[in-house]
């Protein structure tokens, strides 16, 4: 029996999808704070329980039976830390044979501001006595493309990140190093740092994206301060355009390259391309 926490979202439906392509429905649970979102995965067999991060009652329920756990980390900054204690203490009471944690890329060693709480994880899931297994999660390509609209009106892409390269990847291939992962054997204590097989700069990106649209779109790098404002006059809350901004100049300091290749060698295929990725956000 697997586990996938978290199913109701962008991820978490991807790794669903890709557990079905070689396990029973049956051996799967999707946990989701709101069963109703995943309707359309109990119709085709999947099972799906009730997990809140913030209501540990609901969380051993939701374990009782499971063999292996993926815990896609949790989306609200600043308070990842007690919501992942709490699966991690409901896994450990439920005897849960292995547990994946979606960390992000050199966690150890990252600049990133975000890479904190995931440190904190990490120690919580060593120091838990269950097995473990820690997929480092590089940036998803579509972190940027989701923006390429913007990047049409204006003509530019905004961003800090200067000259840094950036070895992201599709979400659905980080879906797939989750399902790999959780239908190998003999994962325990392993530590995977996913990233995507090439690397690119912002500037890069914009002209990507100004090659297939057939429209001038330039990079613009401004500093951090600069970046994060215009994200707020943009609409962001204001942490959510710190964090960007963070992130981006880490990037600078080379927090989102990676060039082991590990992902693709995990999946068994190349990771997708960022011109397919333009191509679909186009």
């Amino acid at each position: 029996m697997i586990t996938v926490t978290g199913a109701s979202g962008r991820l978490g439906r991807l790794v669903v999808e890709k557990l079905l392509e070689s396990v029973p429905a049956e051996q799967i649970t999707a946990a989701v704070r709101n069963p109703d979102k995943v309707r359309d995965m109990a119709d085709r067999g999947v099972q799906v329980r009730h997990a809140d991060y913030d209501r540990p009652e609901t969380l051993a329920y939701a374990f009782h039976g499971e063999k292996r756990l993926l815990l896609i980390s949790a989306n609200e900054v600043g308070r990842r830390v007690p919501q992942h204690k709490a699966v991690i203490d409901a896994a450990k009471k439920e005897g849960v044979d292995l547990i994946a944690y979606t960390s992000i890329l050199h966690a150890d060693a990252s600049p990133l501001d975000l890479a904190q709480e995931h440190r904190e994880t990490e120690v919580l899931l060593a120091a838990s006595g269950l097995p473990f297994v820690f997929l480092r999660n590089g940036w998803y390509t579509e972190n940027f493309t989701d923006g390429v609209s913007a990047m049409l009106e204006h003509g530019a892409l905004l961003g800090c990140a200067g000259d840094g390269r950036i070895a992201s990847a599709a979400r659905i291939d980080y879906a797939a190093a989750a399902a790999a992962v959780l239908t190998k054997e003999d994962q325990a204590g392993l530590i995977y740092e996913l990233a995507g097989d090439d690397a690119y700069t912002l500037a890069d990106l914009a002209a990507e994206v100004s090659r297939q649209s057939g429209k001038p779109v330039a990079y613009r790098n401004v500093s951090p301060e600069e970046f994060a404002s215009a994200m707020v006059q943009a609409g962001l809350p204001e942490g959510i355009a710190d964090m960007l901004a963070n992130s981006q100049q880490g990037a600078s300091k080379g927090g989102l390259f990676d060039d082991s290749k590990q992902m693709s060698r995990l999946i068994g295929r190349p990771t997708t391309p960022l011109a397919a990725v333009v191509k679909a956000a186009l």
